[in-house]
């Protein structure tokens, strides 16, 4: 990295290959990275980089119009993937792209079958270019929507990992078989935060009235530590509570019914003959019903005491609900959203007022706008002292803890259950999404 951070230097591998046979080269690594710029909804991402120069085959220069501390983060496989400019690079549109199902990859493992919502199969590349890896000769992910038939694929030995795993019921009855290890590591990247969006831009909840109402109502302690058994530990910020720009000083939002009904009255809402002052309808996405359902139907009873009927919406599918909520047709829905390691991830593309983008799912679907917010998370994004960004981050979250465009309630409990034969399983931080070269099998 360059003194002024304003450049960086990859100096790439000269034996690495695509699945196809052709040379992994410093112009697929431009390709990439600039793609991904122009596509990814993570805006915030790749946002200073200006260009990528490649002066030969095996060096690629990163030049920046700013300083970005997250770039080496971002440039992680779980967020950049080298696409093969040979394949991509004919002028047709990236995301209909023919070869989007039969992607060519460069890793250890190359596709050769590939089901939608049924299965993915991968083999052993033998041109990989890390001598003698990887290991496994297949790796087969199957997709079980089924809950039942998942846990009883575990028990039985059908299936031999099983990552993700956010049930308490499922790692409580998982934990007790004998062929089995569970671990909660190789998340520390992936700052998962379950909580509760509010479309800012529709009345009433364009009121922060309204929003911290709401907070006031809801009780977070008993959502984690009832509904979810005490797995899922509470999580009162956007900031996942695990990372040093965690703030303490955020407004936690106790239980308190008197307040949240003092503030819809000051906000002008009366109740009506019925006891109801408004109604709202609170999407999920479909997935365990623990950390999604469970909570909405709470939300429903728990704000009728404060005279908020809550109408739950069900979607059949994922796309449905990501369809609903990218097009900002909600009050409230429940989501599922990652930190990415650093907060120029995966936290400011939440906020930004620049990135309320219509059709773009996890852009800022709540259509918050705050300069003061803008102003900080842009001085963060480029801040290299760490107690600095630290300072930043730490303003950023008192004022959005006052303004409240999302309720956070839970960081989720993430595991993974793997068979004791697996031998190095993937526990860095970034999980079941690093490579699986070094994985094997007693």
């Amino acid at each position: 990295m360059a003194d002024d951070g304003l450049s960086v230097t990859l100096n790439l591998v000269k034996n690495a290959k695509f699945h196809d046979g052709k040379p992994v080269t410093s112009a697929d690594v431009e390709f990439s990275i600039m793609t991904i710029k122009a596509n990814h909804p993570f805006k915030s991402m790749f946002a200073p980089v200006d260009s990528v120069a490649t002066p030969d085959a095996h060096t690629a220069v990163i030049n920046l119009s700013k300083p970005h501390p997250a770039l080496l983060l971002a440039l992680s496989s779980a967020l950049c993937v080298i696409i093969p400019k040979h394949v991509y690079g004919d002028g047709q549109n990236i995301k209909t792209h023919p070869a989007n199902s039969k992607p060519v990859g460069s890793g250890p493992f190359q596709l050769v079958e590939f089901k939608p919502g049924e299965q993915i199969r991968l083999k052993r590349f033998d041109d990989f270019f890390i001598p003698g890896r990887p290991y496994l000769d297949e790796i087969v992910i199957r997709i079980i929507r089924d809950p039942s038939a998942f846990v009883i694929a575990m028990e039985n030995g059908d299936a031999d990992m099983a990552p993700y795993l956010a049930s308490s019921q499922q790692i409580k009855r998982l934990k007790k078989v004998a062929h089995l290890d569970i671990t909660d590591k190789g998340y520390a990247a992936i700052g998962p935060i379950n909580w509760l969006a509010f479309n800012t831009a529709k009345a009433p909840l364009d009121d922060k009235r309204v929003r911290q109402a709401i907070g006031y109502a809801t009780d977070r302690n008993f959502i984690t530590k009832a509904l979810m058994r005490g797995f899922a530990k509470p999580q009162r910020s956007p900031i996942i509570e695990s990372s040093p720009f965690f703030n303490p000083k955020i407004p936690p939002y106790d239980l308190d019914l008197a307040k949240a009904n003092a503030l819809l009255e000051d906000a002008g809402h009366k109740k009506g003959s019925d006891g109801m002052r408004f109604t709202l309808t609170c999407d999920y996405i479909p997935g365990p019903a623990e950390q999604q359902k469970s909570v909405a139907e709470y939300l429903k009873s728990q704000l009728k005491k404060i005279g908020i009927k809550v109408d739950v919406r069900a979607a059949p599918d994922f796309p449905t609900w990501a369809k609903r909520v990218a097009g900002h047709d909600f009050d409230m829905t429940m989501d599922v959203v990652f930190n990415w390691g650093d907060p120029v991830i995966g936290v400011h593309r939440t906020y930004l007022s620049n990135n309320i983008i219509k059709g773009v799912i996890w852009s800022n679907t709540q259509s918050y706008s705050n300069p003061e917010v803008d102003k900080l998370l842009n001085a963060a994004a480029s801040e290299q002292d760490v107690v600095k960004r630290k300072a930043l981050y730490d303003q950023f979250q008192m004022i959005v803890g006052d303004d409240l465009p999302i309720y956070w309630i839970n960081a989720l409990p993430y595991h993974t259950a793997y068979d004791k034969r697996i031998q190095n399983p993937p526990m860095s931080i970034w999980g079941a999404m690093q490579s699986m070269d070094d994985i094997s099998m007693a």
